[in-house]
């Protein structure tokens, strides 16, 4: 009861304090009202964006804006950045509000998600932003992507039968090859295939951020992602990705055939 009252107290003085949180609190109320997978638009992020899913747009505004997951140092003039699985943007809108003089160069596969991406970027005029429609593997080639509808789309699994297309792919390696000051991977569970591939040159890299994923079915490599982050020269931490389960030892949940995701945040001693 205590711990309501003073999230309350907290909401109301944000409230007060700038009044543009009272629209931004109105908006996510709204938000969570809608159906999952209903394409809509906000202004939330004080320009016009449009949003393909409720459910995960809610999680990521919390996890960029809210508890700012993606905030790095850096002294560069001009910070290049490299984002892997961009999504609808929200990613990119927030490192070319942190980092205005940044260069971007952002990866979507999926066609859909991808136009949607351009357009969220072109609401806010952003300069020095470079999209490209492959997905990010450890091989140049045209392989089946399975499409969410969200923010979850990935290589397609043998379980997967539905929603599927073919996609292009690159490899990360050849765009490491300069210094990079921060590299984002959220890409749904070939990260590990790709960091082993590109292992060489995340010495360029001074900050990473990997969202980790296992399938269920298959032998997890978090041991492996660790092992190449730490020989790379990086200290890490690890922190869960959504909704930490509290008793993992007696509850299983398997979401998009996966049974675990984490974050993980990689820097220089």
């Amino acid at each position: 009861m205590k711990y309501k009252i003073i999230q309350i107290l907290k909401l109301v003085f944000n409230v007060l304090n700038n009044p543009r949180n009272a629209y931004i609190y109105y908006e996510l109320f709204r938000i969570t009202k809608i159906k999952r997978y209903k394409k809509f638009n906000t202004k939330i992020l004080n320009k016009n964006i449009t949003v393909l899913d409720s459910k995960s747009f809610l999680a990521t505004y919390r996890e960029i804006f809210q508890h700012e997951i993606y905030k790095f140092k850096t002294n560069a003039e001009i910070p290049l950045i490299i984002d892997c699985g961009a999504n609808i943007g929200l990613s990119v809108i927030y490192f070319k509000q942190q980092y205005p003089n940044s260069k971007i160069i952002a990866f979507e596969p999926d066609e859909k998600i991808y136009n949607i991406l351009n357009n969220n970027i072109q609401s806010f005029d952003f300069k020095n932003i470079q999209t490209i429609k492959r997905g990010i593997s450890n091989k140049e080639c045209e392989i089946n992507f399975f499409q969410e509808g969200a923010d979850g789309g990935r290589i397609a699994q043998k379980d997967d039968e539905n929603n599927i297309t073919k996609i292009k792919t690159t490899r990360l390696i050849n765009y490491l090859q300069q210094p990079i000051d921060m590299l984002k991977i959220d890409i749904e569970g070939s990260e590990y295939e790709v960091l082993l591939d590109s292992q060489e040159y995340l010495k360029n890299v001074k900050n990473l951020f990997i969202e980790y994923h296992s399938f269920y079915k298959k032998e997890q490599k978090l041991d492996e992602v660790l092992n190449i982050i730490k020989k790379a020269g990086f200290r890490y931490y690890i922190g869960p990705s959504g909704t930490p389960l509290h008793n993992p030892l007696y509850k299983r949940v398997v979401e998009l055939s996966m049974d675990i995701q984490l974050n993980i945040f990689a820097y220089r001693k």
